[in-house]
């Protein structure tokens, strides 16, 4: 019966041009998706966060008992409600009639797929215990403790998933990162002491700038992909203004700063950084992701040097494919001295770095590192990776990218001219396994190095002597200095800003435009069981000012 009247939303929505009797739900109760709970289905609060329903309360404590399986019964919930919610004609329909439909299936797909997702990451959490006890060769009485401590973590992750997450809980120590759609700030959570990188997104920037599909492909991701090789992300949320993503803050800063602050690698560290970034790009592979992005910008390191992966938005392979239009915005020019004519490789490489960084808050970014199959919208895969690793380790080496030019236009001639742009200059000595291996990344696709599965990249002569299975418990190839946990010295400095507050950019969006189009950010929300069950007081040298 409740299933029933849940899915009649999708009827009601679209007979609202032509109503009809006994349609399941008065289309006139229902004006904001804060009305969901009109008859006590489930309910959203203010944000378009789901915060509760009776029926996930009454059938969780039943699952928990042992009474049903969540798995097969959510499954069949899953299936009927993506069946009643299919294609729906909408010839007649209007627009605020189709986001109604809209509304409701994503409503519907992402309740239920997540109550799945939940159930199945509890079970993995419990095999994962269980095994690792077998491997410690532990007794009866020590597993019965492990066990009963694992379900008082379980029952207490629970009851803290169900309370609600804000800005309140953080307190903001610095900003660290800015780009052309939010800011990345160091914090410090109120009730751990545990420090994050918080990135906020303004929900209006998103929408105007037709972001949306993005920044939801990288929370989505950023909860799948549970590896050393990619930064984790511990909660997701929302206010009226703002999307949240909290991360694990890693002090080494990133690979573009990194690369800024050296004229150029050797082939000893750029081995070591390649290597690493080769585990971290097939990590992503083995989930079923391209990650579409790779660049300087999005490899960070942590305290002790290691790559991790950053920056999912144009990520695919999780969701509906994303537009490559987005990469070819390229209305959009340079400084005026950022020119390259008749430039030897050493001030090439000294204007490249002095441009850079406006080029990473630029909206448009750079194409440098996209492979041109990616440009052609004719269809790619994940080799397209690969093409953006051997540009990387090109610039490592040479002091900037191959197709680096005075404006987005020019470059993305060049990448398309790749066979006659791609040069390597005579003054700047390489050895021929590092130059070879350059040119069987940035190729053809169907020749690209990869194509056959990473085990052909790591037997490339260049890896020679890469301990693949322990690079990560190696010294980094460049040592990272770390003074304490909230060390930011490896960022650059930034001013603070306004995000946080109420600006022109949304006054200048009526409510219609951007408020009332809020739940296409519904089923943000996310809480990480490591960081909801490690719980600490705030150490003593934290507590003093900032």
């Amino acid at each position: 019966m409740w299933l029933q009247h849940a899915l009649g939303a999708v009827h009601t929505a679209s007979s609202r041009d032509s109503p009809a009797p006994n349609a399941g739900w008065d289309a006139q109760k229902s004006q904001d998706p804060s009305d969901f709970n009109n008859n006590g289905e489930w309910s959203f609060n203010s944000d378009g966060d789901e915060v509760s329903s009776p029926v996930k309360q009454l059938l969780e404590p039943m699952e928990a008992q042992g009474f049903l399986s969540l798995k097969q019964l959510g499954g069949k919930i899953l299936k009927a409600a993506m069946a009643m919610t299919g294609p729906t004609p909408c010839s007649s329909m209007s627009n605020h009639t189709k986001e109604r439909v809209t509304m409701t299936k994503v409503t519907l797909e992402n309740f239920y797929s997540n109550l799945i997702a939940q159930h199945e990451e509890r079970e993995m959490r419990q095999k994962k215990l269980e095994q690792m006890m077998e491997e410690e060769g532990l007794k009866d009485e020590e597993k019965r403790i492990r066990r009963s401590a694992h379900a008082q973590k379980e029952t207490e992750f629970l009851r803290l998933k169900r309370t609600r997450l804000g800005l309140e809980d953080f307190e903001s120590l610095k900003v660290i990162g800015r780009g052309a759609f939010g800011e990345v700030r160091l914090v410090q959570k109120k009730d751990t002491g545990h420090v994050y990188a918080m990135k906020i997104l303004r929900k209006a920037d998103m929408l105007e700038k037709e972001q949306v599909g993005h920044i939801r492909a990288e929370r989505d991701i950023l909860v799948e992909a549970d590896s050393l090789w990619v930064v984790k992300m511990f909660y997701s949320f929302q206010d009226k203004l703002n999307l949240y993503l909290i991360m694990e803050f890693l002090p080494g800063g990133d690979m573009m700063t990194l690369l800024m602050k050296k004229d150029t690698l050797t082939e000893e560290e750029t081995q070591f950084y390649i290597a690493e970034t080769v585990l971290a790009i097939d990590s992503i592979h083995q989930l079923g992701f391209i990650h579409r992005d790779i660049k300087p910008d999005n490899l960070l390191l942590d305290s002790k040097g290691h790559v991790k992966l950053s920056d999912f938005g144009l990520c695919t392979g999780l969701k509906k494919a994303h537009r490559t239009e987005f990469y070819r915005n390229l209305n959009h020019s340079l400084p005026s001295d950022f020119t390259f004519q008749n430039m030897n490789s050493k001030r090439k490489a000294e204007t490249w770095k002095r441009n850079r960084r406006q080029l990473a808050f630029s909206t448009v970014g750079t194409p440098d590192y996209i492979a041109p199959e990616v440009f052609m919208q004719t269809g790619y895969n994940k080799l397209c990776d690969w093409w953006s690793l051997g540009v990387i380790m090109y610039e490592m080496l040479i002091g900037y990218p191959p197709f680096c030019s005075e404006t987005p236009q020019e470059t993305y001639k060049k990448v398309m001219n790749w066979k006659e742009t791609l040069t390597f200059p005579p003054e700047v000595p390489i050895s021929d396994k590092a130059k070879d291996l350059i040119l069987r990344f940035c190729c053809e696709w169907e020749h690209r190095i990869g194509a056959s599965g990473v085990e052909e990249i790591k037997s490339n002569p260049f890896f020679e002597g890469v301990d693949w299975e322990h690079i990560r418990e190696r010294p980094a190839a460049i040592s990272i200095e770390i003074k304490s946990i909230d060390d930011t010295s490896n960022f650059d400095e930034f001013p603070e800003s306004d995000i946080l507050k109420p600006t022109v950019a949304t006054s200048n969006h009526p409510e219609t435009d951007y408020k009332n189009k809020d739940w296409v950010f519904i089923n943000y929300t996310y809480k990480r069981f490591e960081g909801l069950t490690a719980r600490g007081a705030i150490p003593s040298y934290m507590k003093g000012g900032k």
